[in-house]
């Protein structure tokens, strides 16, 4: 089978114009790939970094192709590389790298007080007690409370207590403290005010005071054969000096004796009518104070 007809024109052409086609192929191939030098090509060394200087490989111009010799081009090929990296200054540091951190202190602010709101005032005015100072372990006295804008309906309170009051007028009422308010020292408050609350007075104060109390010691007893009257020996503490006192003396201005017997000795206060027990105790032996004699006893044997 014939596959180019040659007696054609065209056919020929085509067949010469496909022959140049190859051929010039052919030498496109081969100048890419092999080269017309007579020597080896060297590869081409990538530079450094495009800032670094030109060695003096580079500033030599590059010699025509056809003109190097082999020798040359193998002296090229082991020439040393000068790498030369670009210029870094690190920053300087903007603080003492050998300093540390200290939190900041933190002052707490002092707590403030709140000014207080002022109360407003009692409805009720209680301006004075009578009496405000009383003594210990006395007996039931009257309290007499003088103000402004007392009701009927108002009762004295001692200490939280409501007491029987008496409404005199608007300025003045009155009640009566049990001597059982009054047992030992201290203050006593005072209150006017309904049972509800709603009307209320400001506050006094009673001062109740410990009673005098005397300043002796008892320290024997005599009782005569007749048993007429016992005598109480007693020694004044701030002098030392020993008495012999009978029932219903009176010693130190105000303690009356009251009643005798061999552990104690009471003495009544003649002004608060209170009483004071003194137990008795043996004394200053210094003193000579007379100590009640030992009865005789019959059963006893006189024999030796």
């Amino acid at each position: 089978m014939q596959l180019v007809d040659l007696s054609k024109p065209g056919e020929k052409k085509k067949l010469i114009w496909a022959g140049a086609l190859g051929l010039a192929a052919i030498i496109v191939l081969w100048w890419v790939f092999i080269g017309f030098d007579s020597g080896p090509k060297t590869a081409a060394r990538p530079t450094a970094s495009p800032a670094a200087p030109r060695t003096a490989q580079q500033n030599t111009p590059r010699p025509n192709s056809g003109t190097v010799s082999p020798e040359v081009k193998n002296l090229q090929a082991f020439t040393e590389v000068l790498y030369e990296p670009a210029s870094y200054n690190a920053p300087e540091a903007r603080r003492n790298i050998f300093a540390y951190y200290e939190p900041p202190v933190v002052v707490k602010p002092a707590p403030s007080t709140p000014t207080p709101t002022p109360e407003p005032p009692p409805p009720v005015l209680l301006a004075s007690v009578s009496p405000s100072n009383v003594y210990a372990r006395t007996g039931d006295f009257k309290l007499e409370a003088a103000g402004d804008k007392f009701t009927p309906d108002m009762r004295i309170y001692v200490d939280g207590r409501e007491l029987p009051t008496s409404y005199k007028n608007p300025q003045q009422v009155s009640a009566t403290i049990p001597a059982s308010f009054i047992v030992n020292p201290g203050a006593r408050n005072i209150v006017v005010r309904t049972a509800d609350n709603r009307l209320f007075s400001n506050q006094q104060v009673v001062n109740v005071a410990a009673p005098p109390t005397p300043n002796f010691s008892y320290i024997g007893i005599i009782s005569p054969a007749n048993r007429i009257a016992d005598i109480a020996v007693v020694e004044d503490k701030s002098n030392k000096n020993v008495l012999n006192v009978l029932k219903g003396d009176v010693i130190g201005g105000r303690f009356r004796v009251t009643s005798i017997s061999d552990k104690e000795l009471v003495l009544t206060d003649t002004s608060l009518k209170i009483k004071h027990s003194l137990a008795k105790t043996e004394g200053d032996k210094s003193t000579g104070a007379l100590s009640r004699p030992t009865p005789r006893v019959d059963s006893e044997d006189d024999e030796p």
